[in-house]
């Protein structure tokens, strides 16, 4: 075996090992992705339902807010009519 032959199969042998292990490593540590995005998704969905509950809330003082202001324009509506009986003047 020449020594351009040896220094061949010597890099061959190393990098197929190093591909291998490499392959083995991210295989192995597959579950460990799998276990943090569980964790993430828990944590997602926590902060989902917060923000889903801190929404209904705007909603109910947004309604609120709403509400109010369809009794004050009533209120100024109903201030500005004319009244329509009003009582006549007697005369003196």
């Amino acid at each position: 075996m020449s020594d351009n032959e040896l220094a061949a199969f010597i890099t061959f042998f190393i990098t197929s090992g190093i591909t291998i292990s490499m392959i083995a490593f991210a295989w192995a540590n597959r579950g460990d992705r799998k276990a943090n995005r569980s964790l993430t998704n828990t944590a997602t969905d926590e902060r989902l339902a917060r923000i889903e509950q801190a929404v209904d809330a705007i909603a109910i003082e947004v309604e609120r807010i709403s509400e109010g202001q369809r009794f004050t324009t009533k209120l100024l509506s109903e201030r500005a009519k004319p009244d329509a009986v009003l009582p006549a003047r007697s005369r003196q």
